[in-house]
């Protein structure tokens, strides 16, 4: 049996990944490797731009204009690594003291 606090961190590392795909996915698209007029190319790309946007959304509104460089998937990443550090301290160990 799984405990809640190790599905949390596995859909917490699930989505990480999800966001690094999206990221290169972005990149592929931008620089014209991928062709988006295909079907399955499009549908892949639609499915993680609308995954991730609501989590970058927040974060691009923050975050400064760095002319076209988009960070905000670094920042998430970090953030959702952070939550996993917390999370694994003080849920699966207990607080540190």
């Amino acid at each position: 049996m799984i405990s809640p606090a190790g599905l949390v961190d596995g859909l917490i590392e699930f989505y990480t990944w999800v966001v690094i795909a999206a990221a290169i996915a972005s990149w592929l698209v931008a620089f014209g490797v991928v062709n988006v007029r295909n079907q399955f190319v499009r549908m892949i790309v639609d499915f993680l731009y609308r995954i991730t946007e609501p989590a970058l959304r927040p974060i691009r509104r923050v975050l400064p204009n760095l002319g076209g460089v988009d960070i905000s998937p670094v920042v998430l990443i970090l953030g959702l690594g952070l939550v996993r550090w917390f999370l694994a301290s003080y849920v699966f160990v207990g607080p540190l003291r």
